[in-house]
């Protein structure tokens, strides 16, 4: 059982144009450290639950209606789900988060 998770020692992953992960998983959850660039744009609303906080930078999330600015050292706490639905985006350089979160099943 891992305790101590070095991210320097995991590789980061490019998931889209201005989005990369490095990502821990044991017991059904994840531990993910995600970085954002002005590059990131999220077409669709996204409706996964996301408990974290902002390493360095600062990102905006669109909530139905709102908007949110997060900068380094705030939490992220925003449930699952329809009614929370949101989109992030960086005005500028580059955010980094810390996100700990239900692990997705491969179906």
């Amino acid at each position: 059982m891992n305790q101590k998770i070095e991210f320097k020692k995991i590789d980061w992953v490019e998931v889209t144009a201005g989005m990369r992960t490095k990502m821990f998983s044991l017991a059904g959850r994840q531990l993910r450290m995600v970085e954002f660039t002005t590059e990131f744009l999220e077409i669709d609303w996204c409706t996964t639950g996301h408990i974290g906080v902002v390493l360095n930078g600062s990102l905006d999330i669109q909530f139905d209606g709102k908007t949110v600015q997060y900068k380094k050292g705030d939490g992220i706490f925003i449930l699952a789900g329809e009614a929370n639905k949101h989109k992030a985006k960086v005005l500028n350089g580059a955010a980094t988060l810390i996100l700990v979160e239900d692990a997705k099943v491969d179906e």
